[in-house]
């Protein structure tokens, strides 16, 4: 058991309520990035104080959409018309 408990302390603890410097790591940018996108109101996130806070939860459904709406750009509509080969014109 006190193996187990070890083993816990490796694992960086994600919590639901997140700080600028948590939820960069969470993210994968810059706290300075994230910042600016708090700011711009780019990423969900709420202020309590002076302080930005980051709800694990909406940026895991923040990501999905971002996700999906880049993956609806990045293929073509099934049936949809393709740019004409030069030639074709």
């Amino acid at each position: 058991m006190r193996a187990a408990a070890k083993t816990n302390l490796l694992v960086p603890e994600i919590r639901e309520v997140m700080d600028i410097r948590q939820a960069s790591d969470y993210l994968g940018i810059s706290p300075d990035t994230l910042y600016k996108y708090a700011s711009e109101a780019f990423v969900p996130a709420f202020k309590l104080g002076n302080r930005w806070r980051f709800k694990r939860s909406r940026l895991d459904e923040w990501m999905d959409r971002q996700s999906d709406a880049a993956t609806a750009v990045a293929e073509p509509a099934i049936g949809g018309k393709k740019k004409p080969v030069r030639g074709e014109y």
